[in-house]
Formats: structure tokens, sequence, C-alpha cells
């Protein structure tokens, strides 16, 4: 995989392009758009809506057609409070559809996990990038995966577990820590021969934060784009969205979430992982065209 970069006033010299294996993705073109698909039957926001393998299909080939660039599957919830699943568990989730959906759809497939083998067997029904919430920290096994099949990595950012991370969390500084933990995340891979290039980070969003946290990092997101990462932020149906909207459930977060995503993207995202996808799709169009000046692909 390869990062071009370009030396740019208005993008201040952010990625142009993402290369890897047989996939793209083109940040100076336009924000990327990653689509949720939980394949868990207690998601916090789809109620476990695509636990069914045929329904999971359909609804990723729905969210290709929407304008997704890629396709983020899940078969563990970190929801707070949440208790973790077995590996064979998770597999028996993910899996099936990772290869139901090789060769029907020609965007990545993410796999949303922090196990080092439901990576791996992601990896070989499909996948093409790792998305983990624990940032290579909860499965030590997870660096050397990510190393041997050569795919792109998300770090997110987590303070403490999905059990405990709304227990209270405070920081001193809430965006030095949490870059601080990215650079700490960056030696990691280095470490495992993890190229430079390979690293996408994501300050995470409701994962150990306030409603006040949650606040300040989408305002702050621009601070995140000097560590010269892609940046992908995640605040589709975020419970600090239903807080500022008196208490509006997951179902009824779209105009919220539009919103938390057309900032990020003018404060520096470079991928929103949203639910709306053909929402969200139109959303980071209009706000491309307002942060670019110009008009944006489709």
């Amino acid at each position: 995989m390869r990062l071009i970069y370009r030396g740019s006033p208005r993008l201040e010299a952010r990625y142009l392009r993402l290369a890897w294996k047989n996939y793209s993705l083109d940040f100076s073109e336009k924000t990327c758009i990653m689509g949720i698909l939980n394949v868990t039957p207690d998601s916090f926001s789809e109620n476990g809506l695509y636990f069914d393998k045929s329904m999971a299909v359909d609804r990723a080939l729905r969210m290709v057609d929407d304008g997704a660039d890629i396709i983020d599957i899940g078969g563990e919830s970190s929801r707070p409070g949440s208790e973790p699943v077995s590996v064979d568990e998770e597999l028996d989730r993910v899996v099936p559809v990772i290869e139901a959906l090789s060769g029907k759809v020609d965007i990545p497939v993410s796999i949303d996990t922090c196990k080092a083998e439901v990576a791996k067997q992601a990896i070989e029904a499909g996948a093409s990038i790792v998305n983990d919430i624990s940032g290579m920290r909860f499965d030590p096994g997870m660096p050397m995966v990510v190393s041997e099949y050569k795919v792109p990595v998300v770090m997110m950012h987590m303070k403490g577990v999905p059990r405990n991370m709304q227990d209270n969390p405070e920081y001193e500084a809430l965006i030095p820590e949490i870059m601080d933990y990215f650079r700490a995340g960056i030696r990691l891979a280095k470490k495992f021969g993890i190229p430079d290039d390979m690293i996408i980070i994501d300050p995470g969003i409701w994962f150990g934060k306030t409603f006040d946290h949650n606040l300040q990092i989408i305002n702050n997101l621009n601070e995140f784009t000097m560590l010269e990462k892609p940046v992908l932020i995640g605040p589709s149906r975020k419970a600090f969205i239903g807080n500022i909207l008196d208490g509006a459930p997951a179902g009824e977060m779209i105009e919220g979430t539009a919103a938390a995503v057309a900032i990020s993207i003018i404060k520096g995202a470079d991928i929103v992982r949203v639910h709306d996808v053909k929402e969200m799709a139109k959303v980071a169009r209009v706000a491309d065209a307002i942060k670019r000046e110009r008009a944006t692909l489709n």
C-alpha cells in the first residue's frame, strides 16, 4: 500500500490516495463512506436487524448501491456494558457474510474485531481492512496478523473496555492523551513491521468519552491530522447526539448525525463510519464541495 501526498494550502498536505492490493481510496476527491453492518443480536442502534445472513448480505449490497466506499462488518457488540463473545461465535457470525460478499462487491470489506483469529479468518474469507477498537492492544496476536496479511488497520482509541468504558471516564488533557495513545500505537505497529502507511486512526467517539469529550474531539479533529495518517470518525447514532436532541432514540438521529458528519469532514475527517449510507453520502458531497470549493465525485 502507498500513500501519495500533495502540498496544498487548502488540504494542508493531506493524503491523496490510499492504495493496497486491488483497492484504492482517494481522499483528495472525496471523504470516504464506511457503511456499518452489525451482524449481532444486540447492536445498540439496529436491535439485531441484520443478524440473519441473507438480510446482512442484502444490506451490504444496498449500502454499496447507496454510495459506500467500505463495508465494515462486526460480529461482537461494543455497546456500553456489553460482554465479549467467543472467537467461534464471532467467526460464525461474520465469516459467512464476508464469504457471501466475496466477488459480489468491488469495494473493500473491513472486519470490525479485536481478536487476531477472527481478523485472520475474515481476511482469508475476503476482508481487506482490520478495524480494531482496541488499537491492537487487546490481542497480542493482532499486530502479527495485520503485518502478515499486509492490510490497513484502523487503530481506535478507547479508554477501558466496552463493559466499563462509560464508567466516569476522566482525562487530564483529552486531545494530547489520545494523541499519545496513537503515537504509542504507531510505535507498536512499527515493532511488528507494519508500514507507517498502513495505519488509519480513529479517536473513538463514545468509547470511554463523556458528552463533553465527544464534542471536544469533533471540534478539534484537525489536531489528529498532524499525525499524518488518514482520520476516521464514527459519530453515527451515538448517544451524545441523542442527548443533544432531548433523548431521541437511535432511529431518530439522522439529522443530528448529518450535522456531526458534516462538521467532522470540515474539521479533517477522511473516512466517516455511518449507518445511513445513502443520506450521509449526500451530506458528505455537500461538505466536501464546501471544504474543497469545488464539485466532488459521486
